[in-house]
């Protein structure tokens, strides 16, 4: 996954997610780069389940996100990941949220790897 091509993941608001005016609520935004995440390792052959049922686990140790515009309900999302920078023990992706061609929000997300005693471990090289 050193390709810096965007992996594209489509998702609508849901009406749960929103407010009383049918704005999506901003936490929201986190749970969408998570699963755009996770189907950016899906494709690219993995998954978190194998990575924790071989004692791996990828923790959030610093999350952003930059509003530009409101996304809505029914909006239908398109989040582009990019697995931006690899370090030994940290993965840093970079998350753009468009409706249309309309750019909604920026993010940004650093994971650290932790082993079965939570612990920083190294990523193993045959991960990512």
């Amino acid at each position: 996954m050193s390709d810096q091509t965007p992996h594209e993941t489509i998702i609508r608001v849901r009406y749960a997610e929103t407010d009383a005016m049918g704005v999506m609520h901003h936490a929201n935004y986190f749970t969408f780069f998570e699963t755009a995440r996770t189907e950016l390792y899906r494709d690219s052959g993995g998954n978190y389940r194998d990575f924790e049922n071989n004692g791996y686990f990828f923790v959030i140790i610093e999350a952003q996100c930059k509003y530009r515009l409101p996304a809505l309900y029914d909006d239908l999302l398109r989040i582009e990941t990019i697995l931006q920078r690899r370090t030994s023990v940290k993965l840093v992706h970079e998350y753009k949220v468009y409706r249309e061609q309309e750019l909604l929000a920026e993010g940004r997300t650093v994971l650290a790897c932790l082993n079965k005693e939570k612990k920083p471990c190294r990523i193993p090289e045959d991960i990512f």
